[in-house]
């Protein structure tokens, strides 16, 4: 099997497993009880959350554990805006944004919030001077994503950051979630205040996650009826998972200082193929992207028909985001960087891990190049 679908999930890893089993296994006890065993759950935690915050340069205390990217980013969005609503009801995003930000701030628009969506470039980029020029006032909230989700564009968070920093009644936040294993951010040198993280993007397990929240930074909770997470999210600690979650970003920062620059070289190979493939085009810049996400159209054809094609020959990649990947509708990431209606209708993301070899990626451009020509000419009779 050749998984090239890592943008959606990634495989866990053994170790990481391991340390899941032994978690839940010995330390089961719920970390808010008093006794031996809850202490026990409480230490492990604890430990686990030193060492995400060493990793993320961070102070443990400014972490606060979730369920994985969407709630994350839906606690950091919701929570700002309601606490400060009482001092403004303006809030700022970009029109690129993965769906639990799109929606969340969609949902704040029917209770009466303002939003202003940032525009991007053709390589899908944000231009930081128009970020600064849309705040207001009444402005409490800036929420942008650092790794575009569905073509691997890398935002400039750190110069979004230093321009926000003048105006500081408002928040900067981040979606992390591609960015934590590949791309990763300095927090204590990027200017946010609130950054969001998913265990499953780095081979930890499906349902983990944290959000960065800077100390000073209050929010409202979205779920009542405990203190857990210094009480900005009652319920009781995924204790396994968290320590889990931990182990998985250490040993995926450890590949990612190791890789020296496999992935980007990777990366390049693929899309210089890709471009000789009759008919395809590259929606992936070449320069100011990640190294582990390729997103390419193949104009008049339906991209899900060419997903099923290659998972026929047990190559497994998507159409875009996991989360609206069922729904027929063209890419709004490529739509919104203007490379046409066609494009966003056609395209297929191709992303990779630390896993991923020379030889998946020409098992992959052996099937396109064998397959494509022949479905084009299909799609061409049936027109």
């Amino acid at each position: 099997m050749v998984y090239l679908d890592n943008s959606a999930t990634t495989k866990p890893w053994t170790e990481v497993l391991d340390t899941f089993y032994k978690a839940a296994s010995s330390y089961y006890g719920n970390p808010s009880s008093l006794h031996h065993p809850g202490l026990e759950a409480e230490t492990l935690m604890q430990k686990a959350r030193e060492s995400l915050a060493s990793l993320l340069h961070t102070k443990p205390e400014e972490l606060v554990y979730t369920s994985g990217g969407t709630e994350s980013n839906n606690l950091a969005i919701k929570g700002i805006a309601m606490k400060h609503r009482d001092r403004g009801q303006h809030l700022v995003t970009s029109t690129v944004e993965h769906p639990s930000v799109k929606e969340a701030f969609l949902e704040l628009e029917s209770f009466g919030f303002d939003v202003t969506y940032v525009p991007v470039d053709a390589r899908g980029r944000i231009d930081p001077e128009e970020v600064e020029n849309a705040v207001r006032e009444d402005t409490t909230l800036v929420s942008i994503i650092h790794v575009n989700n569905e073509i691997g564009t890398i935002q400039p968070i750190e110069e979004i950051g230093r321009r926000l920093a003048r105006y500081p009644k408002l928040y900067f936040h981040t979606d992390h979630v591609q960015g934590a294993a590949h791309v990763p951010l300095d927090l204590s040198q990027s200017f946010v205040d609130l950054c969001t993280i998913s265990g499953h993007k780095f081979h930890g397990l499906k349902g983990t996650g944290a959000l960065y929240t800077k100390q000073g930074v209050y929010l409202s909770s979205l779920f009542h009826g405990g203190t857990q997470e210094q009480a900005a999210r009652a319920g009781t600690e995924n204790v396994p998972g968290i320590v889990a979650m931990s182990k998985a970003l250490r040993m995926s920062r450890e590949k990612q200082s190791d890789d020296k620059g496999r992935l980007s070289s990777l990366k390049e190979y693929l899309m210089e193929r890709l471009q000789k493939i009759d008919g395809a085009i590259v929606n992936t810049p070449i320069y100011g992207s990640a190294p582990h996400i390729i997103n390419v159209s193949f104009p008049e054809m339906k991209p899900e028909v060419l997903v099923q094609e290659l998972t026929r020959h047990s190559i497994h990649v998507s159409t875009k985001s996991a989360c609206s990947s069922k729904l027929q509708e063209p890419s709004a990431v490529i739509k919104a960087a203007g490379l046409g209606e066609k494009r966003a209708a056609s395209a297929i993301r191709i992303s990779f891990s630390f896993d991923t070899t020379q030889e998946e990626i020409d098992r992959l451009l052996a099937v396109l190049n064998s397959n494509v020509p022949e479905m084009q000419k299909v799609m061409g009779e049936k027109k």
